[in-house]
C-alpha cells in the first residue's frame, strides 16, 4: 500500500547538470549507503524499516478522516513525512479502499441453522443465556432478546429503537451485557468513541449493529454525534447529508440501524430526545446471593449456535414481520409505541401467549423508564396532586405556590436557584399549556388571582396518564360502573373529578343532601 511513498522517500533524487559536484556525490552516497552492510548502516536500516511503519500507520490514519479533516492536514502531513501531496493524496486513495474493506472480510458470514426454529423457544433460549452472564429480570431479558432479533430483520423494518443499557454506578454489568449482545447481533460492530464521520460512513457501507460503551465518556458534549443517532431511529427520516470529494459535491448518507449504547447515568449524559427513542434497560449490582456465569468461560461455540438460529429466523419470519401490525398498547406514548412496534411485531411470531408476554413487559419497561418528564408536565403532575389532595376546585397562586414548597419530595421549593418558586415563574411554565391566572371568588370579598381546576383539564387529558375512576355512591373509588344512578349534582360532581384518585370523607351523596337543605352552590361544595 505504501510502495509509492517508500520509493519517494528512497529513490535518487533528480539532479540537474549544473548541480554541484558535492551534490552529486551525495545522491551517489544514498545509493551506496543502502547497500553498505556494515553494523552502523544495519542500524541505520532498521530506523528506516521504524520510519515506514509510522509512514503507514500515519496514511491509515489519514485514510479514516473525513474529507473535510484530511483536508486540512494533508499539506502539513506531506511535508512533515517528506513526499509530495499528490503522492500522499494517492496513498490515502489507495488505503481507503482497504479501511473500507467488503462487508464479508468484517463480518464473518454466519450460516443459518439447518432446521426450522420454534420462535419462542428460540426467544427464550437467547434470554436464558444472557440471564445466566447477567442479573436482569424477566421483562429486561424478554425484550434484549427481541432486540437481538431485530438486528437480524431490520433490513424490513421500519423503526430500529436503540438499546440503552443504563447503569447508576459501576460493577453492574453493563459492558457485560453489551458484549453478549454483540456475540448474538448481526453484523455487530464495536464503534466506542467512534467519530461523526465514522458512524455515518459506517452505517452506510455496511448497516452494522453499532455497539458503544462508555458514552457517558464521550458524547455528552458531542451534539453532531447525538444527532446522527437520533436520525437513526426512524427508516424515512435517517439521512444526512454531507459534502464530500474533491469538487465538493454533496452526498446523502444513511444512518438507519441498530444502536446499543451503554454507559453511566446516561439519564444525565443523554438528551431526552435520545432516551425516548430507546428501549432502556437499567442495570443493577448483583447481590451476593445472585450467581451469574464469567463470560470469558462460556462454553465454545455457545454464540455461533445462537447466531445461526436468529439467522434462520430471518430466513423464515422476515416476511411475517415485515406484514405486521401489533395490537399496541394505549397506555405507551406515541414515542414508546414507535419503539415497541417492531418488537411487538417480532414477538407475533411467537404466538399469542408470547405476544402477551412482550406487550406486558413493554408496559413495564415503559413505566419504569418514563422519568424523562420536562419540568411543565412535573408541574401538571404536581398541581393535578393538590387539587385532588385538598378537594378543592379553585386555588390562589399564593396558596399554590406554599402547598408546591410543602412537598418535599419534589423540586420547587429550591427551583429558583436554591430559593422558591415564585408565582411568576408558575405563569410562565403554565402559559404554554394555555393556561393563564385569572381572578377567582375563593368566598364573599376574597377574590385574588389564581386558578381553577377546569382549566387543567385539557392539559391533564394530554399530558398526565389519566386513570378513569368512579366514584361509587358510598365515597369509595372504583373503576366499575355505579350500582346506582346519579343524581344531576352527583353527575356534575363526578364530572369535576374525573382526573382525581382519592375523594373526601364526605360522600357525593353527604354533599347532595347539604346542598337540598340550603343554597350551597356547586362551587361552594368545595
Amino acid at each position: 500500500m505504501t510502495d509509492l511513498i517508500e520509493s519517494s522517500l528512497l529513490k535518487e533524487p533528480s539532479v540537474s547538470k549544473n548541480a554541484s559536484s558535492a551534490s552529486s556525490s551525495e545522491a551517489i552516497n544514498v545509493i551506496h549507503f543502502q547497500k553498505d552492510s556494515s553494523p552502523q548502516n544495519r542500524s541505520n536500516d532498521a530506523d528506516a524499516s521504524t520510519k515506514k511503519d509510522a509512514l503507514k500507520t500515519t496514511v491509515i490514519d489519514l485514510a479514516s478522516l473525513s474529507p473535510l479533516d484530511y483536508d486540512l492536514k494533508r499539506k502539513e502531513v506531506a511535508k512533515e513525512m517528506g513526499v509530495q501531496v499528490k503522492t500522499l493524496d494517492a496513498e490515502v486513495k489507495t488505503a481507503r479502499g482497504d479501511v473500507f474493506a467488503p462487508s464479508s472480510m468484517i463480518f464473518p458470514d454466519v450460516t443459518p441453522f439447518s432446521e426450522p426454529v420454534t420462535p419462542a423457544d428460540l426467544f427464550n433460549e437467547v434470554a436464558k443465556i444472557i440471564q445466566s452472564f447477567v442479573v436482569l429480570d424477566d421483562e429486561q431479558a424478554l425484550a434484549m432478546s427481541l432486540w437481538i432479533a431485530m438486528t437480524w430483520v431490520v433490513d424490513v423494518l421500519k423503526v430500529a429503537p436503540l438499546a440503552i443499557i443504563n447503569a447508576q454506578e459501576r460493577a453492574c454489568g453493563k459492558s457485560q451485557l453489551l458484549d453478549i449482545t454483540g456475540f448474538l447481533s448481526n453484523k455487530a460492530l464495536p464503534s466506542s468513541n467512534i467519530t461523526t464521520a465514522g458512524l455515518f460512513r459506517i452505517t452506510e457501507m455496511y448497516g452494522p449493529t453499532l455497539l458503544m460503551d462508555e458514552v457517558d465518556t464521550f458524547m455528552r458534549d458531542n451534539n453532531d454525534l447525538k444527532g446522527l443517532i437520533n436520525a437513526g431511529h426512524t427508516r424515512n427520516s435517517a439521512f444526512v447529508i454531507r459534502i464530500v470529494g474533491d469538487n465538493n459535491e454533496p452526498k446523502r448518507f444513511n444512518v438507519f440501524g441498530p444502536k446499543a449504547l451503554a454507559g453511566i447515568s446516561l439519564d444525565k449524559h443523554l438528551p431526552d430526545s435520545t432516551m425516548s427513542r430507546a428501549i432502556v434497560f437499567n442495570m443493577r449490582r448483583k447481590l451476593p446471593s445472585e450467581s451469574v456465569q464469567r463470560l470469558r468461560h462460556a462454553e465454545e461455540g455457545l454464540f455461533d449456535k445462537l447466531k445461526a438460529k436468529l439467522a434462520r429466523f430471518a430466513v423464515d419470519y422476515s416476511e411475517a414481520v415485515r406484514v405486521s401490525r401489533p395490537l399496541l398498547p394505549s397506555e405507551l406514548s406515541d414515542r414508546a409505541q414507535d419503539n415497541w412496534d417492531s418488537l411487538l411485531a417480532i414477538a407475533g411470531c411467537a404466538g399469542s401467549d408470547y405476544l402477551q408476554r412482550a406487550t406486558e413487559a413493554a408496559l413495564k419497561l415503559s413505566i419504569t423508564n418514563d422519568s424523562s418528564a420536562s419540568i411543565g408536565t412535573e408541574l401538571l403532575q404536581s398541581i393535578r396532586l393538590i387539587f385532588e389532595d385538598q378537594a378543592i376546585l379553585k386555588i390562589s397562586s399564593a396558596t399554590l405556590v406554599d402547598e408546591l414548597m410543602s412537598r418535599e419530595d419534589q423540586p420547587w421549593a429550591t427551583y429558583n436557584k436554591g430559593w422558591p418558586m415564585s408565582p411568576r415563574q408558575i405563569a410562565q411554565l403554565l402559559k404554554q399549556y394555555g393556561i393563564k391566572p385569572k381572578t377567582i371568588r375563593i368566598r364573599e370579598g376574597c377574590t385574588p388571582k389564581g386558578y381553577s381546576s377546569d382549566q387543567f383539564d385539557d392539559a391533564f387529558a394530554r399530558y398526565l396518564s389519566v386513570d378513569k375512576l368512579i366514584i361509587e355512591s358510598n365515597g369509595e373509588i372504583s373503576q366499575e360502573q355505579p350500582a346506582v344512578e346519579l343524581s344531576g349534582l352527583e353527575r356534575m360532581i363526578l364530572d369535576d373529578r374525573k382526573y382525581r384518585d382519592v375523594v373526601t370523607e364526605c360522600s357525593v351523596t353527604e354533599l347532595a343532601e347539604e346542598n337540598s337543605n340550603g343554597d350551597l352552590s356547586h362551587e361552594e361544595a368545595f
